[in-house]
């Protein structure tokens, strides 16, 4: 496989019409070779080739997708669509050997030809940045013109296909495989006698017959009868314990040296008009909010009285390594019944988590989960705001009659992640919001999902971005939507100018894998309601204005002449299946033509369903030595400093976006596809993107052993993890 990737990389450099080694010192980017000569991301899904019409068969060219700047791995529109940076090599003649013509300019267009929209001139012989992109699928055209006009008027000289023009509806073949039954005794819509349950045509005993489907998203009878390989399990099973009504969650305001009685219990919630059951730290869903000064130490007693063994990881924090909460690393697991004792420091300003670290993709998605907000010593270290709000995002899978079960003895959906379809704010499904006229709301967002990212906006509020994981950005920027992926933070300033109703909306963009093609998905969170009356004080001016941030550019000051160093360790992150019915594994195969560089939502959901960590492994891979996942050997010391290149395989069957989280330190994010960061902040969890590449600056300041991994909660169960040591 190895051999064969290399031979796939350098044929596409060479279609290209670049050698190898080519690029060797100018900028990394997805089409042009590294230092090192290595493609800092997969060609196929980032460049193009520019194919010649008939008028000018010698001529050549190629376009690469590069990632804009800006402060998220993956730059979007507020409604999902990824926005590229479209840089053409061109080699063609004279325009004027052509006809009446002075210029080359480059266009980009739907498969359909409209709308089209001018990027810009081009040279003959040369590269330049030609403009941006943001269709879903869509062709470059570069045209020889006499003048330049909102639409070609010249004669055609170069084409390509976006690398998505690859997805294409099944044909005949799969439709026909996917009609094909796997499992004769399992009844499927229409059949005689089939119970129409949950619109699935199973019989009601089927614990996975209720798992919701995508609307209007088409489905094959085949997949519809797959079913995982473990028992279905739901809270309240076998359970005779206490069960208490959740609560929402308590501001508890500690200071140096307090302590916290902390307990995950059984609650029973409500979600719309149905009664779920589910866990909470001290009954609150989310838990209790933690409200710290910098530099506080805490004592936290921890008591497990749920059904599972457990442990509490603080995410993000550079605390001591005995209390970071990681069965069978730091600790053993919290048996039912059993306490344990946190000490827990806060050296670091910012917004943190807690979460259980074990069965994580069970323990949290039912509830138990909580913030930390580390105050700073500085009373203006985010800015002047009206009002301040901490905001959990997370989802839930709910079927018609409940939860859909979650897997006993292991994970399920360990394909692409658990996704839900029942969106929550601060636990519940409608969040609200009333604030006056020319409000400025700091909100302090987490993502506390097993697997989905979101893409939020407030529709008609201007929002600036202020801070990440484990403080401020070195200066604000403005950002149309926020861009969160699990287990990420950020901290975000909105504007609400007029009185009347702003919704806060995840708005991305579906795939409809049997289709082929994009769909938009648009879910409504809640709503801030701004009233007549003027805020005050009036905040608009210093809301214009975007503050540099003199401390962060002060501590990242020591390390900048590291950011041009090489890379010294390297990342693949691979999946390998093993034993998957032949219905999915062939159309698996089909689908990895294209893979998309993020996968916004689950729109395979029986597919993704089926997939354990018995047939699915998700693996961290060392190419160095190639060791993989805990069998990885990295040992540093305080004080160290690395250059870590973290890559995403392309050659796979099925490959998606990694929120890589690494504990008990934090890090720079220097660079994404080669294209590097104008703008950084201290992070503890950064998203690869499908066939990318993230080059990170890790700061090695916290000795012990600590768990680098994804943060897909179900890629995690299925092996994606490892273990460094930071010496003394």
């Amino acid at each position: 496989m190895r051999t064969a990737a290399l031979s796939f990389r350098v044929g596409v450099v060479a279609a290209l019409g670049m050698a190898p080694d080519a690029a060797a010192g100018q900028e990394a980017a997805p089409c042009t070779p590294d230092e090192a000569g290595a493609l800092v991301a997969t060609p196929d899904l980032y460049c193009m080739t520019l194919l010649p019409t008939a008028r000018v068969p010698d001529a050549a060219g190629s376009v690469e997708l590069r990632r804009p700047a800006g402060p998220y791995s993956l730059a979007v529109t507020p409604d999902g669509r990824l926005v590229y940076d479209v840089v053409i090599s061109t080699d063609l003649p004279p325009p004027s050997s052509l006809g009446p013509y002075d210029r080359y300019v480059a266009w980009a267009s739907t498969q359909v030809l409209s709308p089209i929209e001018r990027l810009g001139e081009v040279p003959a012989n040369g590269r330049a940045a030609a403009g941006q992109v943001a269709f879903n699928k869509f062709i470059i055209l570069v045209t020889a013109e006499a003048a330049v006009g909102d639409e070609p008027a010249g004669t055609y000289v170069l084409r390509a296909q976006s690398p998505s023009n690859r997805m294409q509806p099944a044909d005949f073949l799969e439709f026909a495989l996917g009609a094909s039954r796997i499992d004769p005794d399992v009844p499927l819509p229409g059949d005689p006698g089939a119970a129409d349950h949950a619109g699935h045509g199973m019989p009601p005993d089927d614990p996975w017959a209720d798992v919701p489907m995508p609307e209007g998203v088409m489905m094959l009878p085949s997949l519809m009868q797959l079913r995982p390989d473990v028992e279905a399990w739901l809270p309240g099973d076998g359970w005779e314990g206490e069960i208490v009504d959740a609560r929402p969650r308590e501001l508890i305001e500690l200071r140096d040296g307090d302590t916290l009685e902390l307990d995950a219990v059984y609650v029973r919630r409500r979600i719309g008009n149905r009664e779920l059951l589910g866990y909470g730290f001290n009954g609150q869903i989310p838990g209790p909010l933690l409200w710290v000064p910098e530099d506080a130490t805490v004592t936290i007693d921890f008591t497990n009285r749920i059904d599972w063994p457990t442990a509490i990881h603080w995410h993000g924090l550079r605390l001591d390594n005995a209390s970071d909460g990681v069965p069978g690393l730091t600790q053993d697991p919290i048996e039912p019944g059993e306490t344990f004792r946190y000490t827990v420091h806060f050296p670091d300003p910012g917004l943190y988590w807690y979460h259980p670290h074990h069965r994580e993709e069970v323990q949290q998605d039912l509830g138990l989960a909580g913030n930390l907000m580390v105050r700073s010593d500085d009373p203006d270290y985010y800015g002047p705001a009206h009002l301040e709000e901490i905001v959990m995002l997370d989802d839930l899978l709910v079927g018609e009659h409940g939860l859909v079960p979650f897997g006993l003895e292991r994970a399920t959906h360990a394909l692409m992640g658990r996704f839900g379809n029942t969106m929550l704010v601060n636990g519940e499904p409608d969040y609200e919001l009333s604030v006056q006229r020319g409000s400025v709301v700091r909100f302090f967002f987490t993502n506390a999902s097993n697997t989905r990212t979101f893409n939020l906006r407030f529709d008609g509020a201007p929002m600036k971005l202020v801070g990440a994981d484990i403080g401020n950005f070195e200066r604000e920027e403005w950002v149309e939507s926020v861009v969160i992926a699990p287990a990420e933070r950020y901290v975000v300033h909105v504007a609400f100018p007029e009185s009347g109703e702003y919704r806060m909306v995840n708005g991305v963009q579906g795939i409809d894998h049997v289709g082929g093609s994009f769909f938009p998905e648009e879910d409504v969170l809640g709503v801030v309601r701004v009233g007549p009356e003027a805020a005050a004080p009036d905040l608009a001016t210093a809301f214009e204005a975007l503050r540099e941030d003199a401390r962060v550019r002060e501590e990242i000051a020591p390390y900048r002449h590291l950011f041009d160093a090489p890379i010294e360790k390297t990342l693949e992150l691979d999946m390998s299946v093993r034993d998957l019915p032949l219905v999915v594994e062939r159309l698996m195969q089909v689908d990895s033509a294209y893979f998309h560089p993020i996968e916004w939502s689950g729109t395979m959901p029986m597919m993704n369903l089926m997939a354990t960590p018995e047939n699915v492994s998700w693996t961290l891979r060392e190419p160095a030595t190639g060791l993989e996942n805990e069998a990885i050997e990295w040992a540093f010391r305080v004080g160290d400093v690395v250059k870590l290149r973290i890559r995403s395989r392309r050659e796979t069957l099925h490959q998606m976006q990694h929120p890589i989280h690494i504990h008990g330190q934090r890090f720079l994010v220097l660079a994404t596809n080669g294209v590097e960061n104008e703008n950084l902040a201290w992070k503890d969890t950064a998203v690869v993107p499908v066939g990318g590449a993230i080059d990170i600056l890790l700061e090695l300041s916290n000795p012990g052993r600590w768990m680098l991994h994804c943060h897909i909660a179900e890629h995690l169960e299925a092996g994606m993890k490892m273990v460094f040591t930071v010496e003394p």
